[in-house]
């Protein structure tokens, strides 16, 4: 299905490989991810732990809470809020635990977020559950996604570094649409080369997967619009890409992504036309370029093993042949873009977009040197920098919360 997605060590797979694919297994491959996945977690409920409650995180909740339970009924107006035009979905995640809650307690609809503060020891979990989820899921998708493309070590290699990331950790400990955008947009990347990969095949193996596609579209557009343009404009291009004789399937499969996930979007507004009008109002999609937020990034020292990485993965690129295929070369094309980009419209963080597909880089070229004669001196690098930014990681967590 990747085949053009990997060098040449990776274009032919044994046929017991290519079977054991096709199902979930939990072997040492999964083990080693899922223990990673769960010191991620620790992460996150230690610093969830020591957060006290602010008034954004009322806002958010206090919003999604009206979206679920009682839509303002004022004209042009969707909740107490206002318009909403940054993104629904984050509201309504921070919301939905506490209205489940609410309902299985028997409490009126009436019962506010500060009300529950007291009522519910555990509140504040609650509304950062969603997003500690996404961030858990993202890393599964980058584990799936790298193993495929650069085989167990460059697996590892990406989700080590991500599961010791102190934006991500921060990202999912807060009500946001970053992580949750950051999600979809890897989703719909990654997807929609699947997509054109099935493309090759019978076509009653394209239906799932475009479906799949779309609904990662609409989730990607209730986070953030401008993460669905930037999606849909990558999804395409490298679609046509891949896709070769194909390509003249993308025009009717751009309209069918598109509406659907306008189809979503509007769902996300309770099809409340005011409200659902707001985003093609607002600025939410203007974007413009700046190096800021990237410099902000990779100079801050509790990143610095990621920035180590990322130069060292970036100069191998560069010199090492091997490494120059289409495989390495999406995620740092995408990563390029994202980390220049900067949303005038609304607040976003599309530096934070941009993490996923930089640690997939970073796996892929560090993966191609540990199959060189150079293995045994570059395990001993790789695994210093990885300990180095789990350490750093661990020791920044207060300032998480601070």
């Amino acid at each position: 299905m990747f085949d053009t997605l990997r060098s040449d060590r990776h274009q032919t797979m044994p046929p017991s490989t290519a079977h054991s694919v096709r199902k979930f297994r939990f072997n040492r491959p999964q083990q080693i991810a899922a223990a990673l996945l769960f010191i991620l977690l620790a992460q996150c409920l230690w610093v969830v732990k020591h957060q006290t409650l602010s008034g954004t995180d009322y806002q958010y909740a206090r919003c999604g809470r009206e979206m679920w339970e009682r839509p303002s009924p004022l004209a042009g107006y969707f909740t107490t809020c206002g318009n909403i035009h940054d993104g629904t979905l984050a509201y309504r995640a921070s919301g939905l635990p506490l209205t489940i809650q609410r309902i299985f307690a028997g409490q009126e609809s009436s019962t506010s977020t500060w009300e529950m503060r007291h009522e519910v020891s555990y509140v504040k979990l609650l509304m950062r559950l969603p997003f500690i989820l996404a961030g858990l899921s993202l890393g599964a998708c980058l584990w799936w996604v790298t193993r495929r493309l650069f085989g167990n070590t460059g697996g590892y290699i990406a989700l080590a570094l991500y599961c010791f990331a102190p934006p991500i950790i921060h990202a999912c400990t807060y009500p946001n649409n970053e992580i949750l955008a950051a999600f979809g947009l890897f989703a719909v990347i990654y997807t929609a080369i699947g997509v054109a990969h099935a493309m090759q095949g019978p076509k009653n193996k394209w239906r799932p997967r475009i479906i799949l596609l779309t609904l990662a579209f609409g989730f990607t557009a209730a986070a953030h619009v401008s993460a669905f343009l930037l999606g849909l404009i990558l999804a395409i291009g490298f679609m046509a890409y891949v896709a070769e004789s194909r390509r003249a399937y993308l025009p009717t499969l751009a309209i069918v992504w598109i509406l659907g996930a306008l189809f979503i979007l509007f769902a996300s507004y309770a099809f409340r036309p005011d409200a659902f009008s707001y985003v093609f109002r607002s600025q939410a999609a203007k974007l413009w370029f700046s190096v800021e937020q990237a410099r902000v990034l990779f100079s801050s020292l509790v990143n610095a093993g990621i920035t180590i990485a990322a130069i060292g993965a970036m100069g191998l690129y560069l010199v090492f042949r091997r490494s120059r295929y289409f495989g390495n070369t999406t995620p740092l094309l995408v990563a390029a873009l994202l980390l220049v980009l900067v949303t005038t419209g609304v607040q976003s963080e599309p530096w934070l977009w941009a993490l996923p597909f930089l640690l997939a880089f970073i796996g892929g070229v560090f993966a191609d040197v540990l199959e060189t004669r150079y293995r045994k001196a570059f395990l001993w690098v790789t695994g210093g920098i990885l300990l180095a930014q789990a350490a750093l990681c661990v020791a920044g967590l207060p300032l998480l919360w601070q």
